[in-house]
């Protein structure tokens, strides 16, 4: 295990060095005092130097960099798949706009239960390095099929003959189905593996990386949301799903080029056959059941800290099911809102703009308000001593996630009323012709700020929450059960969808309509910020249950000091005395 020693004769100010807040981006200046704590490596024992007194190496702002492109890249290729989706199944695979809307959602859903997996196949076997790259080669695999299912092969290549419909479908939806696996298998372990390269820095360090690494998720999102959204509307779908496969390649070359500077973590087996096995002997055989009964020392088979590993999962769990609510009225900005903004008066000064550029307000909002929150706002809480936890953040976007569905339920009642009276007829890519209102669709801006603002409070919250809430070996599987509620919420709106049209048998009762002009989408709109508002109450209660544990980077042991300074073999009293760098206050920074 790598370990580096401190040497300063104040321990006030090795204390001090490990509390202050040190900016991950936009400077490479840290605070006075700062001290360096190395990680444990894959293969290798290596003891990091420290970078002159109150900079950061440029090798750790490398690594870090590329993680975080890294990511913009990769978000900008799935939201750039995920962006028009509903368009697509509509307009050129002829699916009707529910199974359309149960699609995007059911993708939605599995790329978010696949980090479980990701994450579990990172910690035992693979590592996280290899997971990640693996899984970008599959994802890659999935994009090249989805130009292929949107190009029209006559144009592009001359002759008679096309693709049939059918076969279209068959490319596309194997397409999504590679997606799925290569960034389900990305998100489980970039996140932890960016954040694992500066948490010798400490837990502001960290806080820090993810308010960037969401930074530049939003990033991607932008471009996505306003460039390619638009060549998928008005240039066409072949050269729209060409673009996120050339911003995936470009990904991996990217976390490539940095192969030989990241840190790694010591792998530690089959992490979930352990915690399952810690269960099943704390319950088994006991009048009262305990998990001290699967601990060593107690006369069990498990070492203390798989023992605690899995008390640290089971203890999150219940934060993580409140959570799931959340990311089902987030699904709604690609299917209910979009729907909703369809409908709308979607030009300015006679050019149409693609209804999934309104995302882009959903994201600029994340890219003003985290520099602000990173570098304003808490550190000015830190220093009154009023730093929210991790889960009143939380609280704050769930309460934010509410308002949203409240407005875009009001914003509908107005937009059918506008069409009675000041209606006009408009026409979507393939020609067909509705009743749309006059309202511009940059009403709806409201909805996607008060959806982005929430992120910058729940998600982020949530990754920093199960990053440092895991144990170092089970961080890819936590995090994968994180980003699961994403998943699992995707499925809950889609539920809900199934369950309202099962309800109302006609269109004109429907509360998730084929023709939103039809119905009452507002109802459904209602439902999904009543139940934010309970999920928020529960919430509420379980925060307050809620014991935070200290994270594995946090944690430090005392060890006697070496018995010679300078290696040499003989140190008497006077010799300590003159050499100014002995000292009887020696810590070792460890991960225990």
């Amino acid at each position: 295990m790598a370990s580096h020693f401190q040497t300063n004769s104040d321990e006030d100010d090795f204390v001090s060095a490990q509390t202050e807040r040190k900016p991950l981006l936009g400077s490479s200046e840290f605070g006075e005092g700062e001290r360096s704590r190395t990680p444990i490596m894959e293969k290798s024992i290596e003891i990091e130097e420290d970078p002159p007194k109150g900079k950061i190496s440029g090798q750790r702002l490398f690594t870090v960099a590329s993680i975080l492109v890294t990511e913009l890249c990769e978000r900008l290729t799935y939201y750039s798949v995920v962006a028009n989706m509903v368009l697509f199944c509509t307009d050129v695979l002829k699916i009707n706009t529910s199974d359309a809307s149960v699609i995007t959602m059911v993708f939605a859903g599995t790329v978010y239960l696949i980090p479980v997996p990701g994450g579990f196949i990172a910690d035992a076997y693979a590592g996280k390095y290899n997971t990640i790259l693996g899984a970008g080669f599959i994802y890659v695999l999935g994009l090249f099929l989805l130009p292929a299912a949107a190009v029209d092969y006559r144009a592009w290549f001359g002759g008679d003959e096309d693709m049939n419909l059918e076969t279209r479908k068959i490319y596309f939806f194997l397409g999504l189905v590679f997606i799925a696996l290569g960034t389900g298998g990305i998100k489980a372990n970039v996140g932890p593996f960016g954040a694992q390269q500066v948490e010798d820095l400490g837990s502001d360090a960290v806080q820090s990386f993810f308010n960037w690494f969401y930074w530049f998720i939003n990033a991607g999102a932008v471009v996505a949301y306003s460039g390619v959204a638009y060549v998928q509307q008005e240039v066409g779908f072949d050269y729209g799903f060409l673009i996120p496969l050339i911003s995936m390649i470009i990904a991996l070359v990217i976390f490539m080029a940095a192969k030989s500077k990241y840190r790694h973590l010591q792998l530690e087996g089959s992490i979930l056959a352990q915690s399952c096995g810690v269960c099943c002997q704390s319950i088994n055989g006991c009048k009262d059941p305990t998990f001290q009964h699967a601990r060593k020392s107690k006369g069990g088979s498990y070492e203390d800290k798989y023992v605690d590993g899995t008390m640290a999962v089971l203890k999150v769990l219940p934060v993580f099911g409140l959570i799931i609510i959340y990311w089902a009225v987030y699904s709604q900005m690609s299917t209910s809102l979009f729907l909703q903004s369809e409908r709308m008066d979607i030009s300015v000064n006679g050019a149409k703009l693609p209804a999934a550029m309104l995302n882009i307000f959903n994201t600029l909002i994340i890219l003003i308000l985290i520099p602000i929150m990173d570098r304003v706002v808490y550190p000015a809480l830190a220093k009154c001593g009023r730093s929210p936890t991790h889960l009143q953040r939380m609280g704050i976007g769930m309460v934010l996630v509410a308002c949203s569905m409240v407005y875009a339920g009001i914003l509908e009642i107005v937009r059918k009323e506008d069409i009675k009276n000041n209606g006009y007829i408009s026409q979507n890519l393939s020609d067909t012709t509705f009743n749309a209102s006059r309202i511009s669709m940059f009403a709806q801006v409201p909805e996607f700020a008060f959806i982005g603002g929430s992120e910058v409070f729940t998600s982020i919250s949530g990754l920093e929450f199960a990053y440092t809430q895991a144990p170092q070996f089970m961080q890819g599987l936590i995090m994968g059960l994180f980003l699961m509620t994403s998943g699992i919420g995707s499925y809950v709106a889609s539920l809900l969808v199934a369950i309202v049209g099962a309800w109302h048998t006609s269109d004109s009762s429907d509360w998730f309509p084929d023709e939103p002009n039809n119905g009452h989408l507002e109802y459904m709109l209602f439902l999904l910020a009543v139940l934010s508002g309970l999920n928020l109450i529960v919430f509420i209660f379980v925060a307050k249950w809620y014991k935070y544990r200290q994270p594995d980077f946090e944690k430090t042991i005392d060890v006697e000091p070496p018995p010679y300074a300078n290696g040499d073999a003989e140190y008497s009293i006077e010799n300590k005395a003159e050499n100014k760098e002995w000292n009887p206050q020696w810590k070792e920074t460890s991960r225990l």
